[in-house]
């Protein structure tokens, strides 16, 4: 009689543990997206701001949102692309917009705009390393973990999601099979942002 009520006893106050467990589960998931939110919200006041000409205070709403997301949005790497070209902050504009390019390609929201921006920010960057005026302390796209949408999957960077790497020899081309991507040429979303930051190793 007594080990069926310690039995009992054991099983409740797993139940309750298991319940309460669920509990805070779920209000740290509740209070992720509220905080999700909120920075979405800075996201498309700093997108009012760019729009408006208001080129620093955008910067400012997209830094911040950029300090306290936990995975960068796409659309954040092509504004933030963008607003650093009317800064000009030349380089962290390509910077940003080749990352936009490479995770959306050709089909991407932005595609177009970005590859726009992309060629005036290459001219600009041209004509300020001539002058040697190159803006210095950029916040680059490094810094920062880049989310690649639901696919998951980025062409590779390095081979141009050809699976492999032409050099010009002396007397024909050398072709190489890349070392980061797959046989399809492309990375997953946490090999692409390791490759970014100069962490990923290559395969051989």
């Amino acid at each position: 009689m007594l080990h069926r009520f310690l039995t009992l006893a054991f099983l409740i106050t797993a139940h309750l543990v298991s319940a309460q467990q669920s509990k805070t589960e779920e209000y740290l998931l509740q209070q992720e997206q509220i905080r999700k939110t909120a920075l979405l919200r800075e996201l498309d006041s700093g997108v009012f701001y760019m729009d408006e000409g208001r080129y620093t205070t955008a910067d400012q709403k997209f830094k911040y949102v950029l300090e306290n997301i936990k995975s960068v949005p796409s659309d954040l790497v092509f504004y933030f692309g963008k607003n650093s070209f009317q800064l000009g902050q030349y380089k962290q504009s390509i910077d940003w917009l080749n990352k936009y390019i490479q995770l959306k390609g050709t089909n991407g929201q932005y595609s177009q705009e970005a590859v726009m921006w992309l060629k005036k920010a290459e001219a600009e960057f041209v004509k300020e390393k001539k002058t040697e005026s190159q803006k210095a302390e950029e916040l680059l796209s490094v810094n920062y973990e880049i989310d690649c949408g639901p696919s998951g999957l980025v062409m590779c960077p390095v081979c141009k999601g050809e699976h492999v790497i032409i050099k010009p020899g002396a007397f024909k081309n050398e072709y190489k099979t890349c070392p980061y991507c797959n046989e399809h040429g492309v990375l997953t979303c946490e090999e692409y942002n390791k490759l970014v930051r100069g962490e990923l190793k290559p395969k051989f």
